[in-house]
This record gives structure tokens, C-alpha cells and sequence, in this order.
């Protein structure tokens, strides 16, 4: 396309470009625009090196290319003349409205659309399922960057109150998702652990940074963690668990008390606790493990605990240690589930946490984190939420980084423009039919502070909308689809962020400025648009003047079919 442009003098003509999508990933009501920054690091950095021109001159496709196109025309090209206009990372986006859009001459404005396609695509991709999963995990999206209020946790603040509260009822006396027993429980976080079923480290890596701007609270990829100064998480595997055969192997692991600093043995503590509880049928091997692993990280003190069986081995040797570990000034961190009926065992094991508790007179024990993963998605999330669970955390990662419900977005980059003609693209598919022309793009509030809908008015329209004034918003396509606003708030959606010679425009946020941003348009969004089952649809409209002159020229440009 390059050459042809190039050939027939085309190339230099000033073009307009929008990148966009037009239906929503995973059956739901929104998607979630990433990787401007990347996009914007390309895009200062685009050039043809001598070896690239080399190669291309002497494929078969361009063989035949005259030498001037290589050395007059590739070797000098750069995005001097690109002028690219995007919403904010983070945005909360809906179909047709442009995320970015491009102005530049048509032949680097096509030469930088499929790498702009790809750095746009999946970061959006992976932002979305990752907000959808911590929806479907909290209930709502709760953070503490937030400024919202915490939900109150279950950790009594006095041994008093810890013995005389009522332990939380077993699985046959679960209420249902908001009821009095799932009230005063910590709302779950979500942590990333793709990297090893991700496609490539390339795609772990993006989906460790996008995940967490989609509200993922840490990843297990080190990595990312280090160079995106991103929480690190993750525990021990079922292989540490099998390695230890018996205690011998641990009969000389100690750990520092913290009040006056004596180095204690662990074994004597623990099988006195396990003597006191007359829990003598554990696996040894795995008590073992239990302690190695606390002598090493006793102030991150959090199991694996399904490696033989769960409630009878893996649940018991863990309070043993996590009670010895408690003697010492230590505070244990939890555990994890990784099979098994993740409803069922999550509410037996908070109980025995409280029933120990209560019985030792231990705050702790109300405060442990019951991780989760195996295989988890938001399927699995919204039926945990129905069933009951005392889950506080879930390590999700092939259906995260995969995104196994919908494996593409579907953006797309098309020509609007053409020294300043509008163009259209036609076609039997609805959803296909391009709205010609630059636009304008805003967002319009409503009385009750949230968004009402997208409009999108052409550029030279005079009548832009404006706070308090009457809007009327037509649907692009279908005309008796109409409504009329009138915005308490009205925001532009696109800001310059790249100007040619003069490169990228203002400071990009950060992730976490991203992420809170993220938080913040879910928080003040229609409760319908976040709906896991037949979710709301969010309206995007067209000017009166964009709707007519849009079907004026889908007419001019559709032939007539003649019959005879």
C-alpha cells in the first residue's frame, strides 16, 4: 500500500484516522482503553534502520520497487507530521467512539496502523477482564486509594471480644450474598498469577501491567514487579509441601522471639499444640514443610494446604505452626486453596480459625487471608458469590491473561478523512458502516452524577453541548432511535498527546494514577452497565447534522439497482 501511495503521488495527502471498536468484549457493557503509553513510545521512536530497508528491498513482493521509494521516501520517514488525539488511560470506552484518532499523510498513516492495532487491542483486552473479575469478586470495586470507607473485618480488637462473639455458621447455615454472616467479611482482592500460562513473557509481562490497571491488586510476576514497581505476590508450591519427608528434617529450625530476641525451636511448639488438640493423624511431611517455611518467612507466614487433604493434614498443621509462630510475636498470614469445592472449604476453615481462636484466646485468627485459585474465572467468581465462601483473595491467572471468553477485542483503525473529505466504508453488516468524518467526541452527565451517553459531533458543527442546554442524540443508524439530553456536565473525551516534531504532549500517568482512575469511573457508573447477566446498554449518539449527513452520503454512495 505504501509504494502504491507512493507511486501515484497519494502519499503526502492529509488523512484522518480513528481506532476503534464496535461491540463490547465478553457480553458486557463497557471495555477498558490501555496502552496509550506504548503507542505513544512507538510513535516517537518510528524509523526505517538501513538493515530494515535492506530486507525489505530484496523480498519478492518489493523487489520490484523503484530505489528512490527505499532511499528517499522510507529512509527519511518518520512521525514528524503525526498528530494523534486519545482519551486518558484507563477510560472507561464504548463501541464506535473513536479511542484514538490520527492525522498525518496517508502513507505513514497507514504504515502505523497494525502495530498501533496491536499495542491498543490487548492491553484493553486484558484491562476489561481483569475489571470484570474484581467486580464479580467484590461485589463492587472498593479500594483503598479510593477514599471510600473500608468494610469492617471480622478481627475482633480484644481478647474478650474474641471469646465471647458467636462463631460464623457452617456451610448448611451459609446465608446468601449479603446476608448477616457475608456483611462484616473482608472484601476480596485479586492477584495476578499468569505468567506461566500466559502467551510468551512478552504477554505475561503486558498482562501483569494491565491486570493491575484493571484493579488486580498484585501479580506473582517479579519481574513486572520490579520494573513497573508493582505488589509482588505469591506462596510456596505443591512441590516445597512434597519435598519433606519427615521432621527430622527440621528438628533444628528456629526463629527469633520478638520481645526479647531468644532463638526458639519451632518442632517443641508445634507438637505441643499438636499434643493439646489431639491431632496426631497430620502428615509429618508436611508439618515438616509448615515449619521450614515459617522458620524462613515468619512474618509472611501463608500455606499451601491441599497438597494431601485439605481439612484433616493441610488446615491442622497450619494452625499448629501459625499458633507457635503467634508464641513468638508473629502475626501468620493465612492460606491456600488450590482444588477442591473452594465454597466448602473456605467456610470450614474460617470456622476452625474462629473455634481456635476462640479457644486460645488468639486475635489472629480472625484476621487470616483464605486464598483461592484453580482455574478461576468470573463464572466461577459470581457462582462462589451465590454458593457463600470466606475467601479473602484469589489468585487468578489462565483466564486472566488468556482471556479465555474472548480471545480478541476487535479494534480497528479506518480512513474518516482525506484532505478534508469525509469518507465512508459501506457494508451489508450494520455494525460495519463507517460514520464519516472528523468528530468530536464528549460524555454527557446526568442529575444523578453518572454518564448518560457518548455524543459525537462533526468538527465543523457549530452547535457543540453544553451544561444545561437541550441535546438532541440520535441513534447513528436507526432513526426513530432518539433521545434528548440535558447535561449537568459535559467532557471531551480526546486531548492532544502527540504532536509531530515536538513529540509526545504533557506527562503520561502513572499505572497507579491509571488504576485509580479505572476505579473511580466504575464507582460512578449505572449499576446495570456492571450487571454479569443481561447488563444495560450504554447509549452512543450522533449530533442531528452527523446523522443526516451520514445518511445523505451512505445514499450518494450506495449505486442503484436497476431492474428490468
Amino acid at each position: 500500500m505504501a509504494y502504491a501511495y507512493w507511486k501515484t503521488g497519494q502519499h503526502k495527502k492529509k488523512a484522518h484516522f480513528e481506532l476503534f471498536f464496535r461491540k463490547n468484549p465478553f457480553g458486557g457493557s463497557y471495555t477498558l482503553f490501555a496502552g496509550l503509553d506504548e503507542v505513544l513510545k512507538f510513535l516517537s521512536s518510528f524509523r526505517f534502520s538501513p538493515d530494515d530497508i535492506e530486507y525489505l528491498r530484496n523480498t519478492s513482493a518489493l523487489g520490484h520497487c523503484e530505489a528512490a521509494f527505499f532511499d528517499d521516501y522510507l529512509a527519511h520517514l518518520d512521525c514528524s507530521e503525526v498528530v494523534v488525539h486519545a482519551m486518558k488511560e484507563g477510560s472507561m470506552v464504548f463501541p464506535r467512539v473513536p479511542l484514538i484518532t490520527v492525522t498525518a499523510p496517508l502513507g505513514i498513516g497507514n504504515l502505523i496502523e497494525t502495530t498501533m492495532l496491536t499495542l491498543v487491542n490487548y492491553p484493553s483486552l486484558v484491562a476489561t477482564n481483569a475489571s470484570r473479575m474484581v467486580v464479580a469478586a467484590r461485589g463492587q470495586f472498593w479500594e483503598e486509594t479510593a477514599g471510600a470507607t473500608p468494610p469492617r473485618s471480622l478481627t475482633p480488637v480484644s481478647s474478650t471480644e474474641a471469646s465471647s462473639s458467636a462463631l460464623p455458621p457452617r456451610k448448611s447455615m451459609q446465608l446468601p450474598e449479603g446476608g448477616q454472616s457475608d456483611f462484616t467479611r473482608r472484601k476480596p482482592k485479586c492477584v495476578e498469577f499468569g505468567l506461566r500460562r500466559a502467551q510468551g513473557p512478552d504477554g505475561g509481562f503486558s498482562a501483569s501491567k494491565y491486570s493491575h490497571i484493571g484493579g488486580f491488586h498484585a501479580t506473582s510476576n517479579v519481574l513486572a514487579g520490579k520494573l513497573l514497581n508493582l505488589p509482588i505476590g505469591g506462596t510456596h508450591a505443591h512441590s516445597f509441601v512434597m519435598s519433606y519427608t519427615s521432621l527430622d528434617l527440621v528438628q533444628d529450625a528456629e526463629v527469633q522471639r520478638i520481645d526479647n530476641g531468644e532463638m526458639v525451636l519451632l518442632l517443641p511448639l508445634v507438637r505441643k499444640y499438636q499434643n493439646e488438640l489431639e491431632w496426631h493423624d497430620t502428615n509429618e511431611g508436611e508439618m515438616a514443610a509448615f515449619i521450614g517455611y515459617a522458620s524462613s518467612f515468619p512474618n509472611s507466614f501463608l500455606c499451601l494446604i491441599d497438597t494431601y487433604d485439605t481439612l484433616q493434614s493441610g488446615l491442622r498443621n497450619f494452625l499448629l505452626v501459625a499458633l507457635a509462630l503467634d508464641d513468638l510475636g508473629y502475626t501468620p498470614r493465612g492460606i491456600r486453596l488450590d482444588s477442591g469445592d473452594l465454597s466448602y472449604l473456605s467456610l470450614e476453615c474460617e470456622y476452625l480459625f474462629h473455634e481456635i481462636g476462640s479457644r486460645f484466646d488468639r486475635s489472629f485468627c480472625y484476621d487470616l487471608d483464605i486464598v483461592a485459585s484453580n482455574d478461576i474465572n468470573e463464572a466461577v467468581l459470581h457462582s462462589l458469590n451465590k454458593q457463600g465462601h470466606a475467601i479473602t483473595m484469589f489468585g487468578i491467572g489462565t483466564n486472566l491473561v488468556t482471556c479465555q471468553n474472548q480471545p480478541a477485542l476487535g479494534c480497528v483503525y479506518k480512513l474518516v478523512e482525506i484532505d478534508g473529505e469525509p469518507r465512508i466504508k459501506l457494508s451489508n453488516d450494520l455494525e460495519k458502516v463507517l460514520i464519516p468524518g472528523q468528530k468530536i467526541a464528549y460524555r454527557l452527565f446526568g442529575e444523578a452524577g453518572w454518564p448518560l451517553l457518548d455524543y459525537m459531533a462533526g468538527i465543523h458543527e457549530e452547535s457543540q453541548p453544553a451544561v444545561g442546554e437541550r441535546v438532541l442524540c440520535r441513534h447513528p443508524f436507526i432513526e426513530q432511535k432518539r433521545v434528548a439530553v440535558i447535561p449537568s456536565r459535559v467532557v471531551k473525551l480526546h486531548s492532544l498527546v502527540f504532536d509531530g516534531k515536538n513529540g509526545i504532549v504533557g506527562e503520561l500517568p502513572s499505572i497507579t494514577e491509571s488504576r485509580k482512575y479505572v476505579n473511580d469511573q466504575i464507582n460512578n457508573t449505572r449499576a446495570d452497565l456492571l450487571r454479569y447477566v443481561n447488563p444495560g446498554e450504554y447509549k452512543v449518539s450522533v449530533s442531528e447534522d452527523s446523522f443526516r449527513f451520514l445518511h445523505n452520503m451512505w445514499q450518494e454512495e450506495t449505486p442503484v439497482t436497476e431492474l428490468r
